[in-house]
């Protein structure tokens, strides 16, 4: 027969066994859900940004070529081919992954017709889609860069860290 005295002391109330309470448990996943919490929104911002920097390279290097192109042929193009990209027409997915679709205007609106411009224009797409602080960012044929929010409102100084 078993002795219930020494089996209730050494499994209940005696010396404890290895492992960890119920409250134990349950404070840790309060804590790493607090980390989360907190964690997440900053590295998906950070994200963002490291793909702004995606997209403002990508508008330098089309304007770079549209002015290589303006240097031999005396006018701006608007096709992808000649400028060494892919493709037939603009818009294009020039940046890494596809987090923006690029488009280049020629003549660029606002200048005098007859004068050689062109506007690059990059808009965000996929996930992506999602920055409304950069919404679209913009570079012209005499270098201007400017970028607005969702709502149309200048955002510049925040997107292209002027």
């Amino acid at each position: 027969m078993t002795n219930r005295s020494s089996f209730s002391s050494s499994h209940m109330g005696g010396a404890r066994v290895g492992g960890f309470t119920l409250v134990e448990l349950m404070i840790t996943v309060v804590i790493l859900a607090i980390i989360v919490a907190i964690a997440l929104p900053s590295y998906n911002a950070q994200t963002q940004k490291s793909r702004r920097t995606d997209a403002r390279n990508a508008l330098l290097d089309i304007a770079g070529r549209e002015e290589r192109f303006l240097s031999v042929s005396n006018a701006y193009s608007q096709l992808p081919s000649d400028v060494g990209y892919a493709g037939a027409a603009w818009p294009q997915n020039v940046t890494p992954n596809s987090y923006y679709s690029v488009s280049v205007t020629v003549p660029a609106p606002g200048f005098p017709a007859g004068t050689p411009s062109f506007l690059v224009t990059a808009t965000p797409i996929n996930v992506q889609a999602g920055d409304t602080t950069c919404a679209t960012f913009t570079v012209n044929q005499i270098g201007q860069q400017t970028a607005q929010n969702s709502g149309g409102i200048d955002t510049s100084t925040t997107c292209w860290g002027q």
